[in-house]
């Protein structure tokens, strides 16, 4: 299993910095936060950016992210920023050799929605965005979301509207603390396929009640309650031995030294996987 950094877990820093710690810390791969893409090419080119992540010998596992991409929940005329978003970072994944983007669901936006109505709305988004990013040779990987609010909140959920779909370069990523948030069952992990798991995050949670789980209640991996080990398990027994990365949100860990942050990130990643996955 190739072990990852995520730029959300820094979010202050800057792209170079992310590379940076990133090589420094042993990790061979990052994902990378988009905004933080935006702010590098505003004043380096492709090339430059190529440059970085070869010259640190670090591969950028995904683009993070695209968010909110259903039509139901946004005007029809920001569905179109969103088909060009979605050009913009599959044609910088492409000059970076980079595989994927990650896709992220919008608001519920209407609880009595019916949920074949939900399959239809994203099978149709997915499809079209599919689409867009294939001709760059890129692909979308669908996170559902665990939040209360979310329109799509389970492994389960994610998995039927990806096969919907029927496009090969179109999968979904698993992130425990939303697979715990999102009331998400074991046995759900059982049956999904594994060649349609594009990205895993590794992360952990408070003791709150889900209710309240937040990006900012995010904790490294082993110092919270979600069922990492079982998690794992699940995924190793279907297969699965593509990218893990490490991905928190909170405010507390930005405001930690990046480099002491990599190191004790990837140190309490590989204590976790370490019984079920050899971690490279």
């Amino acid at each position: 299993m190739l072990l990852g950094f995520h730029g959300a877990t820094t979010m202050p820093c800057d792209l170079e910095t992310d590379v940076a710690v990133t090589a420094a810390a042993g990790f061979g791969a990052l994902e990378v936060w988009a905004v933080k893409v935006d702010r590098y090419l505003a004043d380096h080119s492709l090339a430059d950016l190529n440059a970085l992540f070869v010259s640190h010998g670090i591969l950028p596992l995904t683009i993070n992210s695209i968010e909110f991409i259903a039509w139901r929940s946004r005007p029809p005329d920001e569905y179109a920023e969103i088909q060009a978003r979605c050009r913009e970072l599959s044609r910088i994944a492409q000059a970076i050799g980079c595989p994927t983007v990650v896709v992220v669901p919008s608001p519920t936006p209407d609880r009595n929605l019916p949920w074949a109505d939900v399959v239809a709305e994203y099978v149709r988004v997915l499809r079209d965005l599919g689409e867009i990013a294939g001709e760059f040779g890129i692909r979308l990987s669908f996170e559902f979301l665990g939040f209360g609010w979310c329109s799509v909140r389970t492994p389960r959920a994610a998995a039927e509207i990806v096969r919907a779909t029927g496009r090969a370069n179109v999968g979904m990523t698993v992130d425990a603390a939303h697979f715990y948030g999102g009331g998400g069952l074991l046995d759900e992990l059982d049956a999904l396929d594994p060649a349609r798991i594009f990205a895993f995050h590794l992360d952990d949670l408070e003791d709150t009640p889900k209710e309240a789980i937040t990006d900012g209640t995010r904790v490294l991996p082993g110092l919270g309650v979600v069922p990492l080990d079982a998690i794992c398990g699940r995924l190793k027994a279907i297969g699965y031995d593509g990218p893990c990365s490490i991905e928190l949100f909170r405010t507390e860990y930005w405001g930690w030294d990046p480099h002491k942050l990599a190191v004790q990130a990837r140190a309490a990643a590989l204590r976790v996987l370490s019984s079920h996955f050899v971690v490279t």
